[in-house]
């Protein structure tokens, strides 16, 4: 169970001048106003470890949402400082993010062990500056199923897939009007099967979740069903960095 704590910093990183637009913040700020105490009163009801990706300027603007995800005694892991791929950053800007996201999320108290990129993906240094940072795991490819640890790097790889992301399904494109809202009820069957596909193979479900998104009253309903199916099933979940410790042994 993963989510990524992107609100406000996820509309500025795609345009800079939203920095100055408080109706299209507002659609960040529902996940630390509303989505995260909702999201936690039903990981505690289901006693379920989750992990969350956190943008360092996220956590600068919402210490206290950090601090309550960590009292409830969930994973917090590195989501970038800025929500700006590394694809497009330098070796020497890349490494000043992975560090300031780090600082900012060490100094709320979280142990940091995993990363996800901002854009689901890596430059050419990524993996190196992981390493050397004494990170743990990666959650950011979509090559498989099944948990794996990097050839040439010491760490894991949690795989992520679009199908089990919530930002496909129901994320509006309002700028265009041209993507519409899927309904609960259509994403459950999407869901759904594939989790119990990857099951029957013996493979690894990494839930991919928004709090502003899945955090709407309909979608957290779906989720609480979600997690009951898992749960009547004997699905072992776990935070991503217990999960990593497991990949290779």
């Amino acid at each position: 169970m993963s989510f990524d704590f992107d609100a406000e910093e996820v509309w500025i990183g795609e345009n800079p001048d939203n920095a100055h637009r408080p109706g299209v913040l507002s659609q960040g700020a529902y996940g630390p106003r509303a989505a995260i105490p909702l999201i936690l009163g039903l990981l505690e009801r289901h006693s379920v470890c989750a992990t969350f990706f956190v943008c360092g300027r996220d956590a600068e603007r919402h210490p206290e949402s950090i601090r309550s995800i960590l009292a409830a005694g969930h994973e917090i892991a590195h989501h970038g400082y800025t929500h700006v791929s590394p694809t497009v950053l330098s070796l020497e800007d890349e490494a000043i993010e992975l560090k300031r996201g780090l600082e900012a999320l060490q100094d709320l108290g979280a142990e940091v062990a995993g990363y996800r990129s901002p854009s689901w993906d890596f430059s050419a240094n990524t993996l190196d500056l992981l390493e050397s940072h004494g990170f743990e795991y990666s959650s950011n490819l979509l090559d498989d199923f099944v948990p794996y640890r990097h050839a040439a790097h010491n760490l894991a790889e949690l795989p992520v897939s679009w199908i089990l992301d919530d930002a496909p399904h129901f994320w509006f494109a309002n700028d265009t009007w041209e993507k519409t809202i899927r309904s609960p009820r259509e994403v459950l069957d999407v869901w759904l099967p594939e989790i119990d596909g990857i099951a029957s193979l013996g493979g690894h479900v990494m839930l991919t979740m928004h709090p502003m998104i899945i955090g709407r009253p309909s979608r957290l309903a779906m989720l609480d069903q979600v997690l009951s199916h898992l749960i009547s099933t004997g699905a072992w979940i776990r935070s991503a960095r217990e999960t990593a410790q497991l990949v290779g042994k």
